[in-house]
């Protein structure tokens, strides 16, 4: 049997490397890291290796809260994907849930096809809810724009099924200011796009998942118009998570925070 030691030893060397680098960039980082999490970000995405919250956004250690599974999916069954919500917004005080798929997901292209992986059916099985539900949306669209369209249509079902959890029902009717959104990552140019999807309980669901399924039929019967579109739109929202990053108070030289971010 072929020893594979050594490169587990590499991921070690690597991060006694980043670690040392952090500490001489920024003296005291792992000092006031330890203090303290206030994450204003929940990021709820796909396990897929390819799709690293910290990186995507550009946010440090700390700075987002992240709950990932095959193909980000929330159901009201499953409770790890609620107690991490719970925690987010009851004991950290988050302000934004990002749902966020990615295009090209291999979960999402199984629930479209029918194929069969195995034991994950069960779990992609929700994903083929959400296809049978738009069935005759996705068959009007160019055969080419049909996987991208169910990942969008997914955030879209993943937003509601935060939305109507206990969790985000308490906080909002005790009055806690907390928005989801839906979002989507392109692995193919790394931008991130605003689905439109903004939900902070103030509005009636059913309307605002209504508009964000027309907008996605839309966007993809004119796949024409879709590459510009994306481009825009990853602009946008990057910038966005730049201009929020930079209201964010940071650590002070001597691994001190500033007392308004305590």
């Amino acid at each position: 049997m072929p020893d594979n030691t050594d490169n587990l030893d590499d991921l070690f060397a690597h991060n006694r490397a980043w670690s040392a680098q952090m500490e001489r960039d920024r003296p005291g980082f792992f000092t006031s890291l330890v203090k303290q999490q206030t994450p204003r970000y929940m990021w709820i995405g796909c396990s897929d290796s390819r799709v690293p919250a910290n990186q995507i956004t550009g946010l440090e250690p700390g700075e987002v809260f992240v709950h990932r599974n095959v193909a980000n999916i929330v159901v009201h069954s499953d409770l790890n994907a609620l107690s991490a919500i719970q925690f987010a917004v009851e004991h950290l005080k988050v302000e934004h849930i990002m749902v966020v798929g990615h295009y090209g997901c291999a979960g999402v292209k199984a629930a479209l096809s029918g194929k069969r992986i195995g034991l994950a059916d069960n779990w992609i099985r929700h994903i083929q809810d959400v296809r049978d539900r738009h069935s005759v949306m996705l068959e009007s669209l160019p055969e080419e724009a049909r996987v991208d369209a169910l990942c969008e249509l997914n955030v879209a079902e993943q937003v509601v099924n935060v939305a109507v959890s206990t969790v985000m029902v308490d906080a909002w009717a005790r009055g806690q200011k907390v928005r989801i959104h839906g979002w989507t990552f392109g692995v193919h140019d790394g931008l991130l796009q605003d689905l439109g999807l903004s939900v902070d309980g103030a509005k009636p669901l059913d309307a605002v998942y209504k508009a964000a399924v027309q907008r996605i039929r839309y966007k993809w019967s004119k796949p024409g118009e879709v590459i510009q579109s994306l481009t825009l739109q990853g602009t946008q929202v990057n910038q966005s998570v730049q201009e929020a990053q930079a209201m964010t108070p940071q650590p002070e030289a001597d691994g001190t925070t500033d007392p308004a971010a305590a």
